[in-house]
């Protein structure tokens, strides 16, 4: 069983950045998928963005294109969302996810493993 641990969430003002980290209890393998994905108030968790480890493969919601990146450390067995020019509407809980299967997915259902979310708001 992989635990993963997020961090960085907090209140930051509209156009404010932050960057969430999300620490695996071990090694990442480097065929597993680590995403990030959200939940807002109210609404369903959506898929945020997705790193695949071994090869570095990135892949973005078009609500957070060039505004979000996503990136890996390697020897921390970390993977980390840079978040910038945040928007209100990027006030959700935000979680992180590891699919251990040979093929990357967005689909929520694919992912095995999940920490327990960091919030992020971000006030009108």
């Amino acid at each position: 069983q992989v635990h993963l641990v997020e961090s960085g969430g907090g209140l930051v003002q509209a156009g404010g950045s932050l960057r969430l980290s999300c620490a695996a209890s071990e090694r990442i393998e480097s065929w597993y998928t680590m995403g990030w994905f959200r939940q807002a108030p109210g609404k369903e968790r959506e898929f945020v963005s997705l790193i695949v480890w071994g090869d570095g493969t990135k892949y973005y919601a078009d609500s957070v294109k060039g505004r979000f990146t996503i990136s890996r450390d390697d020897k921390k067995n970390t993977v980390y969302l840079q978040m910038t020019n945040l928007k209100p509407e990027d006030t959700a809980v935000y979680y992180c996810a590891v699919d251990l299967s040979y093929v990357w997915s967005v689909t929520e259902s694919a992912y095995d493993y999940w920490g327990q979310g960091t919030q992020v708001t971000v006030p009108s």
